[in-house]
């Protein structure tokens, strides 16, 4: 016989216990195992019977209905040795009409118990019982009602149980026209398999609200309702529900119960089916950190080409994320005007904010600060060349030699450009630095460090122009004077092509100069002249009967005059010049030694008469004959040229035209010739002559 429990020890149980009776009986659906470890009891609801009469100590109550006909079976299994009874009701009966026990067994033993198809038993109670009772024939929608107690004092182990047989027991969960989709169990796959699923948290404590997961698990399966549970005998009884959110932790597994609901009949028995899960929750919170992003400011230019995705906001290696990227925090919260190209964003110095995400949909928000490095300090400066002679508009430069970065300030390269757009994007870069030919204008110099920052400055060109005396210039002096050449003050220094080193030089004749005139580093080369007077020269000299006129080109007048080298008159004719060889002395506005010719007033003849007695017969200039070019004419009173005496003739005329004598009367004539001279002064003597031939 079982044991009698003092009556205090009932009593204390029923105060300390409040566990499930028949009417809260346990539904058992589609064959499913169980695992269970009762805790107490509720109302007594032993009454002697098949199995005697004993009381609840730590018992649990489940009810199932068959959904086909076959044979049933089960089997409990103590998860520590442990006294186990139970008692099976039915078919078809109620809590408060449930009638006499159709299957029980109180073996009084430790082990397994249940209804296998081997007993022939319907009730397993005598002393030294196996625990094995009799299979059951069910047919389909019969429901039996089984309670399970643990009778071991003190012994609060629980059991599991499996079912057997060619029966299946009614479930909606196996019912494919209830549950189209598969149940899903929240959260992901644990790394260790036996582990339930893990459900993600993103914060430390959390207030997690449960019902956020019941339509994943239903899953689209209509009239399920989905509990919450702090374990598992309450997820099977559906005690204990967690209706609220609440602060979880990740040390303990939670389940959730999943309940048919028959829409039509409030009755209907699998209404008490009942699935159960279990999962936990796994910390995945992260922390952004904030970062510094640090460009280049080239060219002063205030903004810079950031990449974003640089900067070391997050660096778990546990998690995946992924990021995203606003220019403000209201931005970010709104979701509105995104950085979509992260990788090449143009801004000036800035903060960015970064939603950073996992897979599980826990974030948190970090902060990019842009910054620029230190500009590249740079200085404009002039730098100045001489200019070249052959082209003096350009100058030869040594780029190099321009200090655009101030003293100490570290070690740039440096980098010559035409323009400001060449420097910017580095092309037609200027390679011969160093003896740079160019006009004035600009050159623009890359300066870059060793981050590959830059800055430009610019270089102002300045060619310096040939600076020249404004006070040497070319002179005219007589061929045989000297003169003064000077260059003027104002020079650092002079070199004549006399040698002379000294402002002026003197004692300087006719000829060509050049002297060296330096400006601070530059030399002008400036040549002069001195030039010889030009010499006026006497064209002609026109002589009636004792008076002279000097024709004078060349030189400079105003022109003197003079006979005797003594006296100067400006009077080109001279009167009252006796018969013979004269000199005439003429000179110009610069005075120089007078050029002289001589001048013959040849011998006056007035009358010939040809009449053969030897006495003035004829005109005769033969006396002249080594004058160049002499000819004597003759012309009649209408000025008609008459004859013409040369060395054809011996410079004679005789009074006839070709051998007759022409009438008397007066006649004109000229005498002309070039002077025996440099050059070729011509003379010309004229005057009239009377003819007086005898009839």
């Amino acid at each position: 016989m079982k044991k009698t429990l003092l009556l205090f020890i009932l009593l204390l149980s029923q105060l300390l216990y409040s566990q499930s009776d028949c009417i809260d009986a346990i539904a058992v659906c589609g064959n499913s195992s169980i695992s269970y470890t009762p805790n107490g009891f509720g109302t007594q609801e032993l009454p002697e019977g098949n199995c005697g009469g004993y009381e609840e100590r730590y018992s649990v109550w489940y009810k199932f209905t068959a959904a086909t006909a076959g044979t049933l079976t089960f089997a409990i299994t103590p998860n520590a040795p442990s006294d186990y009874d139970w008692y099976l009701w039915g078919p078809n009966v109620t809590c408060t009409n449930k009638g006499n026990t159709i299957r029980c067994s109180t073996p009084g033993g430790t082990g397994p118990t249940g209804l296998n198809m081997t007993s022939t038993d319907l009730y397993d109670y005598f002393i030294g019982a196996d625990g094995w009772a009799k299979y059951l024939d069910v047919l389909p929608g019969e429901t039996y009602y089984l309670l399970i107690n643990n009778y071991t004092t003190g012994n609060t182990d629980g059991f599991s149980m499996i079912w057997g047989g060619t029966a299946i027991l009614a479930s909606p969960f196996n019912d494919p026209a209830l549950t189209p989709n598969p149940f899903i169990t929240p959260g992901q796959p644990n790394a260790n398999p036996s582990e339930p699923n893990e459900v993600i948290i993103c914060a430390d404590p959390t207030v997690f609200d449960f019902s956020s997961l019941t339509s994943g698990i239903i899953n689209g399966n209509n009239n399920f309702v989905v509990t919450y549970h702090n374990n598992q005998n309450d997820a099977l009884s559906g005690a204990n529900e967690i209706t609220a959110p609440v602060n979880v932790n990740t040390t303990t597994p939670y389940f959730y119960r999943i309940r048919y609901q028959d829409p039509i009949n409030p009755n209907n028995p699998i209404n008490s089916c009942t699935q159960i899960g279990k999962f936990k929750f796994k910390q995945g919170n992260i922390k952004g950190k904030n970062a510094t992003l640090t460009m280049c400011n080239n060219n002063n230019a205030n903004t810079a080409v950031f990449d974003l995705t640089t900067a070391n906001v997050f660096d778990n290696p546990a998690f995946t994320v992924t990021k995203k990227y606003y220019p403000s925090m209201q931005d970010l919260n709104t979701g509105t005007n995104e950085i979509i190209n992260p990788y090449a964003y143009l801004s000036s110095i800035n903060i960015i904010y970064v939603l950073i995400e996992t897979a599980d949909g826990c974030s948190d928000i970090a902060e990019i600060n842009l910054e620029f490095y230190a500009p590249v300090q740079v200085k404009d400066i002039e730098i100045k060349a001489c200019f070249i002679e052959t082209n003096p508009s350009t100058g030869l430069f040594d780029l190099e030699s321009a200090v655009v970065t101030p003293p100490g300030s570290g070690t740039f390269t440096k980098k010559y450009f035409p323009s400001l757009a060449d420097a910017v994007n580095s092309t037609n870069e200027i390679t011969n630095t160093q003896d740079y030919i160019a006009p004035n204008g600009l050159v623009y110099v890359r300066v870059s460090d060793s981050r590959q920052c830059f800055n430009i400055a610019k270089i102002t060109l300045t060619v310096l122009p040939p600076v020249k005396s404004t006070i040497l210039a070319d002179k005219i002096i007589c061929v045989e004077d000297r003169t003064v050449l000077d260059a003027g003050p104002g020079f650092d220094g002079y070199e004549w092509s006399t040698g002379d080193t000294t402002q002026s030089i003197r004692d300087v004749g006719v000829g060509s100069y050049w002297v060296k005139l330096k400006t601070r580093k530059c030399i002008t080369l400036q040549t002069v002249k001195v030039y010889a007077s030009e010499q006026p020269v006497i064209t002609n000299v026109e002589i009636s009967n004792n008076t002279l006129h000097v024709n004078v080109i060349g030189g400079t007048p105003e022109y003197q005059y003079s006979i005797d080298h003594i006296n100067w008159q400006s009077s080109n004719t001279f009167t009252n010049i006796p018969r013979g060889t004269h000199k005439i002395y003429v000179k110009d506005a610069y005075d120089c030694e007078p050029i002289a010719i001589s001048v013959i007033v040849p011998n006056l003849i007035n009358m010939i008469t040809p009449n053969g007695d030897g006495i003035n017969d004829v005109i005769d200039y033969s006396a002249l004959a080594d004058k160049q070019d002499l000819i004597l004419s003759i012309y009649d009173r209408y000025g008609n040229k008459i004859y013409q005496a040369d060395k054809f003739n011996d410079y004679k005329w005789d009074g006839t035209i070709s051998g007759k004598k022409v009438p008397t009367a007066t006649y004109w004539y000229s005498l002309t010739w070039n002077e025996n001279n440099k050059k070729n002064t011509l003379f010309k003597f004229s005057g009239w002559i009377t003819v007086k031939n005898r009839e």
